[in-house]
């Protein structure tokens, strides 16, 4: 079973916060997932999810044992608008696939998903040496292209006409982004490194960490079994 330790509490950035999920969240969830426009951009299946199905998505993907999910909120207003995850974590090769979806069609365009994206990248390669994280996206949904982008994702294959929508087919494009690729970005813009310390974050014990990247993910790794 994974432990909540390798998480901190909360993520936060200049527009947004993130925190683990509380269960009151799934009616959020319910809303966000019966949204036909939701099921376009994320679903290969043309209809949103039912109820039921979102309840039990809810149930083991997002506050679960195994659950590696953040809930997204707007710092201005604390207003929930999304979520965002970690999947298929394989600590033998550090590499985790990611997901996120903000929910809330106002928050759209708002540079939101791009930061929460930048929060979760910086956790994973900064605090807890991952070496690869990768995702998938419909060819159509330009929007979520060009966050990923901007947070330094690379295209690096296509699954040809794999999706039916709006009357014609669509590639599925695979994206991904190393470790190599963030230090350099980070370099490259005159980041400061980010804090090392692993577990708790905000009102939660800390560990720092005074190893190289590999020390660190061998670390991660035991948290994982």
């Amino acid at each position: 079973m994974v432990q909540k330790t390798w998480f901190p509490a909360s993520l936060e950035g200049s527009k947004v916060v993130l925190r683990r999920h509380a269960p009151g969240n799934v009616a959020a969830f319910q809303r966000w997932y019966a949204d036909p426009e939701i099921a376009r951009l994320a679903r290969y299946q043309a209809t949103p999810m039912r109820p039921d199905e979102i309840e039990r998505f809810f149930a083991a993907r997002v506050v679960g044992p195994d659950a590696l999910a953040m809930a997204v909120h707007e710092k201005a207003t604390d207003r929930l608008i999304g979520t965002c995850a970690f999947s298929q974590l394989d600590g033998e090769n550090g590499s985790a696939l990611y997901h996120i979806t903000i929910g809330e069609s106002d928050a759209w365009g708002h540079g939101y998903g791009t930061e929460a994206t930048q929060l979760m990248v910086d956790h994973a390669f900064g605090t807890l040496g991952l070496h690869r994280i990768a995702l998938y996206v419909f060819e159509f949904n330009e929007r979520a292209i060009r966050a990923y982008r901007r947070c330094g994702f690379a295209i690096e294959g296509r699954s040809r006409e794999s999706i039916w929508r709006d009357g014609r087919w669509w590639d599925e494009l695979a994206m991904s982004l190393l470790e190599s690729d963030w230090r350099a970005g980070r370099a490259a813009r005159g980041d400061a490194e980010p804090g090392a310390t692993v577990g708790g974050g905000a009102g939660g014990p800390q560990e720092p960490v005074v190893a190289g990247p590999s020390d660190r993910l061998r670390r991660t790794i035991g948290r994982w079994r």
